[in-house]
């Protein structure tokens, strides 16, 4: 049977479309405060050179990480190896609030909507701002949770917000291995603040060592020379050791002869 378009049926497709976009447009923090207890999901655009399965996330040639377990792949299913594309958020509500965070890369929404509120695709950046305020306001694994996705949504840059969360070492870590030359010098910055703590102080240096070398060694070195806690220092020098890089060497041989 064909559909007639008179003018009110017209109207009614301008003013559905309407609301569609209004509702597009409204910020996705507004959108999951109005969603009910239960699941709120959402999907984005993810970097191009990821694809995932389940809790694996897979750049070029090495799996990236293991982020969570099975059983997190309750939300989505999967027919491939490795998707590419798109990311899948999953935010737990209870009596109001944020509970869980759960993220997947590639696959399909499980059909099971029950107590489920679906507000479809919305832009990376947007989402990696999103779930980069969820990660400094929500309290315990959940806000670590909110670190990761933000990290690799498509055209994002968040790492002068994870410099900002950087006391913690679930945003140092990320920060380290997300981020580009600027965030080597917000790592190098950071490894010189007297405010942060001796444990976020070592997962900096950890973060270092995972930048390519001529970013990370000379800052490393720097930090096994100068910084005022021991314990920092000696971390530096174990992951110099690791790097067989001549300038970690000379190094070795210049604290060695000063002894």
């Amino acid at each position: 049977m064909t559909t007639r378009i008179t003018p009110r049926y017209a109207l009614a497709l301008l003013l559905s479309a309407s609301v569609a976009s209004a509702l597009g447009a409204q910020p996705i923090a507004d959108r999951v405060s109005r969603a009910g207890n239960g699941s709120v999901r959402m999907s984005f655009a993810t970097r191009p050179e990821l694809c995932g399965r389940g809790g694996n996330i897979h750049r070029g040639g090495d799996w990236h990480g293991n982020f969570g377990s099975g059983e997190r792949n309750r939300d989505v299913e999967w027919d491939s190896v490795c998707d590419y594309g798109p990311g899948r958020l999953v935010l737990d509500k209870r009596d109001g609030e944020i509970v869980a965070v759960r993220f997947y890369v590639g696959g399909r929404w499980r059909a099971n909507t029950d107590g489920v509120t679906d507000l479809g695709a919305v832009p990376a950046k947007e989402a990696a701002d999103y779930l980069v305020s969820l990660a400094s306001t929500l309290p315990g694994r959940a806000g670590r949770d909110a670190i990761f996705p933000a990290t690799i949504a498509d055209s994002a840059t968040v790492w002068p917000a994870l410099i900002r969360l950087a006391r913690d070492e679930e945003a140092v870590f990320w920060l380290g291995q997300a981020a580009g030359d600027a965030a080597s010098a917000g790592l190098d910055s950071l490894s010189q603040d007297s405010s942060v703590d001796r444990e976020v102080q070592k997962q900096v240096v950890f973060a270092l060592s995972q930048r390519p070398r001529d970013e990370g060694i000379p800052i490393l070195i720097r930090v096994a020379r100068t910084h005022r806690d021991p314990e920092v220092r000696k971390q530096a020098v174990f992951w110099l050791g690791q790097s067989n890089d001549p300038r970690a060497i000379a190094l070795f041989e210049e604290l060695l002869t000063k002894r």
